[in-house]
C-alpha cells in the first residue's frame, strides 16, 4: 500500500453543516454544490455523496472530462457541466447523464442540432462578461424550443456587498425572466446567498463556502456559521541542528541567531503550498505554532522549531522523524495575509496529498 507523506484530513460533518447553512439561507430556494475543480481540491466524488446523503440534488463541474470522472451518476441528482458544449464535447455531452450550460450562440445551435429533445442549462452573461449569452441574443429568439431547465448567470462581485455592479445584475437578469422560457432561474454563488432573499431565486449554487471559505470579509454570519473542512497535515523527514550565524534554504535568506533545532517537513509549492505562504507560514505542534524558515521549496519547507510563535524560547521539542505536523491553513486569515485567494488555496492543494474523509 503506498505511503503518502502529506495528508489532508476533510471533515465531512463540518461540510454537511456549511451547506445546510447555506440551503436555510436560499429560503425556499434549492441549494445546489459546485464540485468542480475535483470539489476545490477536496474530492469531487466523496463530496457528492456526503451532500447527497444530506438533501443536495443540484452539483456543477466545470468541463466534461471532471462530469466523466463522476460517473456513474445516480438518476435523482442533477449535474450540470458549465462551460457548455463546444465542437470537441459533443460526443461526451451525447453520451453523458449531464447537461450542458449552454455559453454562447454557436453552443445554442450545435446543441440545437445534436439533441433537440434534450434538456440544458442556460448562461446569460449580466455583466461579468465572462460566459453567457448577451441579453440581445436571449431575447432575439436564439432559445426559443430549447428544454432549458435552468437559466442562470453568476455575479462578478457578490464579494463586496456595497458594489453598484449587483443590483445592476440583478435587475438585468430579472427583466429576462418571463422572456425566455425555463423550468428554474439561478444566479447566487457563495457571496450572492448572503446578499439577500432577492438574489435567490429558484437555486442556488454555493462552492467555497461549502468548503470552509469565507467568501464577504468581516460578515459576522458568516464567520460564526461556515466551519473549516480541510486540515493540512505533512511528516517531518528531518531534523537538523543549526548553528548561529548559518543560514537555512535557497537563497539563503533565513539566518539562525542563535542555535536552533529545524524541522525539515514534507510539503512544497508542487503541492500547492506556495512561495508566497512562507513568511506568512505556521506550523503548528501540541498547541504551539511555529513559523517557516526561510523560502519554501518545491516538496520541502523548514521550520524553526525552538522558537514558539509568542512564548520564550524552549528546548529541543521532542519530535522524531515521520512525526506528523499540522500546517495551518485557516482559509481567510491565509488569504488576507498573503495576497492569495482562498481559491487558491483551496484549488492548489495537490494529488501528491492523502485525502482521509472523517
Amino acid at each position: 500500500m503506498t505511503h503518502f507523506p502529506l495528508r489532508l484530513r476533510i471533515d465531512g460533518a463540518a461540510l454537511v453543516a456549511n451547506w445546510r447553512w447555506l440551503a436555510q439561507q436560499s429560503g425556499g430556494a434549492a441549494c445546489g454544490a459546485a464540485v468542480k475543480a475535483d470539489g476545490y481540491g477536496l474530492g469531487a466524488r466523496e463530496t457528492v455523496n456526503r451532500l447527497a446523503a444530506a438533501g443536495c440534488r443540484d452539483f456543477f463541474v466545470a468541463t466534461w472530462a471532471e462530469a466523466e470522472a463522476l460517473m456513474p451518476w445516480p438518476e435523482e441528482l442533477a449535474l450540470s457541466v458549465l462551460h457548455g458544449v463546444g465542437k470537441d464535447d459533443l460526443p461526451a455531452a451525447l453520451a453523458s447523464p449531464a447537461r450542458p450550460v449552454l455559453n454562447s450562440a454557436s453552443q445554442v445551435a450545435r446543441w440545437r442540432e445534436a439533441a433537440p429533445d434534450r434538456s440544458c442549462d442556460v448562461m446569460i452573461d449580466t455583466g461579468m462578461n465572462r460566459l453567457g449569452l448577451s441579453d440581445e441574443e436571449a431575447r432575439s429568439g436564439l432559445l426559443d424550443g430549447l428544454a432549458i431547465e435552468t437559466l442562470m448567470s453568476h455575479l462578478a462581485c457578490a464579494d463586496d456587498p456595497e458594489h453598484p455592479l449587483n443590483l445592476a445584475q440583478l435587475l438585468r437578469f430579472q427583466s429576462l425572466i418571463g422572456t425566455v422560457r425555463a423550468r428554474r432561474t439561478s444566479l447566487a454563488n457563495s457571496a450572492g446567498i448572503c446578499l439577500g432573499p432577492a438574489y435567490a431565486f429558484d437555486l442556488t449554487r454555493p462552492g467555497l463556502a461549502l468548503y470552509g471559505g469565507i467568501p464577504v470579509a468581516g460578515d459576522s454570519r458568516q464567520q460564526g456559521a461556515i466551519r473549516p473542512v480541510v486540515s493540512v497535515e505533512a511528516q517531518l523527514v528531518q531534523l537538523r541542528r543549526v548553528l548561529a550565524g548559518e543560514t537555512v534554504g535557497y537563497g539563503a535568506t533565513f539566518v539562525a541567531g542563535s542555535p536552533l533545532q529545524i524541522g525539515i517537513l514534507n510539503i512544497g509549492y508542487a503541492d500547492g503550498y506556495l512561495r508566497q505562504l512562507g513568511p506568512y507560514g505556521r506550523v503548528r505542534v501540541n498547541g504551539r505554532a511555529f513559523a517557516v524558515a526561510g523560502r519554501v521549496s518545491m516538496d520541502l519547507i523548514a521550520v524553526d522549531l525552538s522558537h514558539p510563535i509568542g512564548a520564550q524560547k524552549l528546548d529541543d521539542c521532542e519530535l522524531a522523524e515521520g512525526d506528523w505536523l499540522t500546517i495551518d491553513y485557516r482559509l481567510p486569515e491565509l488569504a488576507e495575509a498573503s495576497g492569495l485567494s482562498q481559491y487558491e488555496l483551496l484549488t492548489g492543494l495537490g494529488s501528491r496529498f492523502e485525502r482521509v474523509w472523517r
